[in-house]
């Protein structure tokens, strides 16, 4: 494990990500199967190319073939539509992502709808996300269930704990809810929004942290609690770089534990995704379950 020289450990994503990835690379690599990724692309924003670009790597790394569908941005609706069933009709590919966000005027939820719930690798369909609140855990979300990893990988205490979740977005707050709230986590969990009031008092009270909103330094040195728990999900950047909701230096000797920004949650949505590839082809009987 990792400390800061003031005595915070440091939650390590990519050294947990890349046992992920050993672990992916070895189940497939003893079953001698190929298993497919397909990444759909709509448009040509530059972040969105390179997040796709290291998942294809990612994937490749842990035996997954993956191909690419880079999409117009003037792309219809009913067009974009008829090539993500024609994705989901296609027996070779396992799973299907759609890096969000889409372009405007393209209704992203019926898009999600769209695709096989066996092939939804994002965990983001209606009847995935059901599935997650009866406790039925096959393909969830992955930044959530990567921070969920992370928790588990380094111990730390969950049950009867006050756990905090600042945003309520469909792909990563309010799955962290239901998560923390998961028999056998056993948090008390707070969701914040941008109507909750007094959010620095609730930031004092949490002993568990997941900010997702991309507000940079919102937790900081004046509103965390000693040894709080601190799991930065959101990401930001200006023309200094790239910067997540947490202010690391800031909190440093004050929190139990922290992600790093880069090198935190990152690595580990993109090796809960290669999870959820495998386990997807689990559920299609290409691999043994």
């Amino acid at each position: 494990m990792k400390y800061t020289e003031k005595g915070t450990l440091v939650l390590d994503g990519k050294f947990v990500a890349q046992e992920i990835q050993n672990s992916i690379k070895k189940t497939i690599d003893n079953c001698g199967v190929e298993i497919t990724l397909a990444t759909v692309l709509v448009g040509d924003d530059k972040p969105s190319q390179l997040y796709v670009n290291n998942k294809h790597k990612q994937a490749t790394l842990c035996s997954i073939k993956s191909v690419h569908v880079n999409l117009p941005g003037n792309i219809s609706q009913d067009e974009l539509e008829s090539k993500i069933l024609e994705l989901g009709k296609d027996p070779s590919i396992n799973g299907i992502l759609i890096q969000m966000p889409l372009p405007k005027g393209l209704d992203e939820e019926k898009v999600i709808e769209i695709i096989p719930s066996e092939k939804d690798v994002d965990g983001l369909k209606e009847q995935n996300l059901g599935k997650l609140i009866v406790g039925n855990h096959v393909l969830r979300p992955c930044t959530p269930l990567g921070v969920m990893r992370l928790i588990e990988h380094y111990k730390i205490e969950t049950s009867g704990k006050k756990a905090l979740v600042i945003g309520r977005s469909r792909l990563v707050g309010m799955p962290q809810v239901i998560m923390f709230g998961s028999k056998g986590i056993d948090c008390t969990v707070t969701l914040a929004h941008s109507r909750t009031k007094d959010l620095d008092a609730l930031i004092k009270e949490s002993e568990i942290i997941v900010p997702a909103i991309g507000v940079p330094n919102i937790i900081n040195a004046n509103n965390v609690r000693k040894d709080a728990v601190l799991l930065d999900v959101g990401i930001s950047s200006d023309k200094n770089g790239i910067h997540g909701d947490v202010d690391f230096a800031g909190v440093d000797g004050i929190a139990k534990a922290v992600t790093p920004m880069p090198g935190g949650t990152g690595p580990m949505t993109v090796a809960c995704l290669l999870e959820n590839t495998m386990k997807a082809a689990q559920l299609q009987g290409i691999l043994p379950q």
